[in-house]
Parts: C-alpha cells; structure tokens; sequence
C-alpha cells in the first residue's frame, strides 16, 4: 500500500469536499435569500401576475439561446452520472437561479430543489477537469454536488447524503462516495447555518399509540400519497409534451403559458397555489384543508414547469403531500400533523423513488418519534406511485422495478 498516494489523495478529496460544499451551501443561501426577496415582492404586488408572458417569454429566450446544453436540469445530472460524457457547464448554475427566481417573482408555481441541485451539480463537476478526475472520480463529484444542494436548500443533511445516493439506486455506489456525500451535505448545511439563512420548522404536537388499527390507517393513506404522486408525475410529463409537441418554437411555450397562467389565477381570485406554498404547507398541520387543494397544486406546478419556467419539484410535492393529509384528517382517525408530515415525505417519496431518504428526511423535520408512521407511508407511496417519476433520466431498479415487470407481463398474458 502506497501510503504517501493514499494520504495526498485523501487531503484532495477532503478539500474537494469542502470547497463543493462550501460553494454549494453559500449559493443555496443567496439563493434562499433572493427567493424569499422576490416572493414577498409578488406578495404585495399582485399585479405582478401579469408579467407572467413577459418573464416566460425573457426565461424561454435566454435559454433557447444560452443555456440548450443545460436545459435538461436534474435530468442532464443524471444522465452523465450514467454515461459520463461531457463537464456539465458552469453556466447551468446561474440560469437556474436566474430562471427560477424569475419564475417566483412574475407567479410561477415551481420548487427550489431543482434549483439547489443543479447549482450543486454545477459547481461541483467543474473540480473534476481542475482535478483532472477520471470518470469514476467524476460520479462520485456529481454524487457531493447533488447531496451539497439538496442538503443545503432544505436543512437536511443526513436526506440531502442519501438522496444524493439513492437517486441513482446506489449505482455504481463506492465507500469513498457513501463518506464523502455525508461530509459535503453536513459541510453543505453548516455553511447555510453560518450565513444566518433559516429553514421552516415543523412539529408534530402529538403521535397515536402504534397498534394494527393505525398501521392500517397509515397504509391507507399511503396508498393515495402514492397515487397523487404518481398523478403529480404524469401530469408534469404531459404539460412538457404537449407544449414540445405543438409549440416548436420553445421561447413561446413560456409566453404562452404564462398567458394562460396570469388569466387562470386571476379567474380563480386567489395566489395560494403559485409560488412554493410554504405559508400553505404550514397551515396545513393544523388547520384541515379543502379537498381539492392537492389536486390544483398539481396541476399549476406540472403547467407552469410543462411550459418551461425554472423551479423544483420538490417543494410542489411537499405542497401536495401535506395539504392532502390535511384534507383527509376530516376522515382518518389520525392526528392531523402527523397526517400532514406523512403526506410531505410520502408523495415525495413516490414521485423520485427514494423512500429511504424520505424516511430519514421525515425523522430529521418532525422528529426521530414519527419514524414509524413516516417510514411505513414512504414505502406504500414508492411501491404505488408507478414506475415513472419527476426525473425522466432516473433509472429505476430494484424491487420496484421487478414489482412492475410483473405486472406488465401479467396484463400482457391477460390480454
């Protein structure tokens, strides 16, 4: 063993590590500051609405124009995850803060995670060529930028190091990537702490004893986060075809949706469904919510990022997870936070397959005592949701994916 190439290499990842994270967390905190900026502007500016074509027509331009390599977000990082095949461009980084916080601004409906991510990854992948890192080394980097981001953005490192690590199904997966995904997102995270950026807090007042009734119930409303997971997902995709396929000019997918948008929210006489929701998302814990909040987040998100303004997903999903667990504690017998927090993580969890870091996401938000409840509605909503979810470019593998070769080689025999 060559002691001396063993200790150079590990002081070169420990710096690697420090400087992603270090980066990452210190533009995730930019980026938290400048949204929470332009969305109390829209707040006391509704009249903003209808700069919706306008800040659609500006985003579809410039990337139309400057950002094409990059305009794949979370999908083009995972794609060279799989088949490295290019640096990811620096670039990325600021057209995704920009396009995401001028989706926030006009009234888009769009998360932050996308946005945390990619600037990650981003940063992250342009130590692979100043490091001369081969291709091995090179998922290994896009594995610290996507764990630096997401830990980052939401407070959460211990979910944001195994997000990073179960988005591509532990593919690949070496030690060296498992350790350094926990180093860079705790790094990550830190560097947000010490920029004074704060994070939402959640609480769960009280938790129901665990006995097979409540098992039950918690099954129950697995099943449905799974299904709005799954309708989340498919309703996404669908806006995105249908404007490729019938607007094949893409500056004019956002002008248009953006149209369509200012004049729905206008019609409908409320902004509760645009923008991340949080103030919702927070309600929701307490306070039952409609039956249909759910559904018409769903369909202003998979419109607004179908028609190609920038965002996540992710804080969406929360939306709708929670706000459905709200509206369902008028019927099931459960605590209506403990509802709510199990319909954040679980709808998550079904749409990007990753029911372990929802899990572990969950215990960190709501507290190590709602695990169980947690942990069990997370599974339910992975095995429901389908086997598509928000990222196209995922793989998906395991008993998931054999679960569903089953069962289209049974409707195949039937008919």
């Amino acid at each position: 063993m060559n002691l001396p190439k063993t200790f150079r290499l590990s002081i070169q990842w420990i710096v690697i590590c420090a400087l992603i994270g270090l980066l990452s967390g210190s533009a995730s905190a930019l980026f938290l500051v400048a949204l929470e900026w332009v969305t109390q502007i829209r707040e006391y500016n509704n009249w903003i609405i209808w700069l919706l074509p306008i800040g659609g027509l500006i985003i579809g331009l410039v990337y139309h124009y400057y950002g094409a390599l990059v305009t794949k977000g979370n999908n083009l990082l995972l794609e060279e995850y799989e088949n490295p095949q290019q640096p990811i461009p620096f670039k990325m980084a600021p057209l995704v803060l920009i396009g995401t916080l001028i989706t926030h601004l006009v009234g888009g409906s769009a998360g932050r995670e996308g946005t945390a991510v990619q600037m990650g990854g981003a940063i992250a992948d342009q130590f692979s060529n100043w490091f001369q890192l081969n291709k091995s080394d090179r998922k290994t980097i896009l594995i610290l930028g996507i764990s630096a981001g997401f830990a980052s953005v939401f407070g959460t490192p211990l979910a944001g190091a195994l997000f990073a690590l179960e988005v591509v199904y532990f593919s690949k997966i070496n030690l060296k990537s498992v350790l350094f995904s926990f180093i860079v997102a705790y790094v990550a995270y830190y560097t947000v702490e010490f920029w004074q950026v704060k994070h939402t807090h959640y609480s769960i007042p009280s938790l129901p004893n665990i006995n097979e009734i409540n098992l039950l119930w918690t099954i129950g409303v697995g099943i449905l986060f799974g299904l709005a997971a799954l309708l989340f997902s498919r309703t996404t995709h669908f806006w995105s075809r249908l404007f490729s396929k019938y607007i094949t000019y893409a500056p004019l997918r956002p002008l248009i949706g953006g149209t369509v948008l200012a004049l729905i929210i206008f019609l409908i006489g409320t902004t509760k469904y645009i923008g991340l929701g949080v103030p919702e998302i927070v309600k929701a814990f307490s306070t039952p919510n409609e039956s249909y909040d759910f559904l018409l987040k769903i369909l202003f998100t998979g419109f607004t990022l179908g028609a190609g303004f920038k965002g996540g997903e992710v804080t969406p999903l929360f939306f709708v997870g929670a706000t459905l667990g709200s509206a369902l504690s008028v019927i099931v017998p459960l605590p209506i936070a403990l509802l709510a927090a199990m319909g954040f993580v679980a709808v998550f969890s079904g749409a990007t397959h990753t029911p372990i870091a929802c899990t572990v996401m969950g215990m960190e938000l709501f507290g190590i005592e709602s695990g169980f409840f947690v942990g069990i509605a997370c599974v339910v909503a992975y095995f429901v949701s389908g086997s598509v979810g928000i990222y196209h470019s995922q793989i998906v593998k395991g008993p998931k994916y054999h679960l569903y070769q089953k069962i289209n080689r049974l409707r195949l025999d039937l008919f």
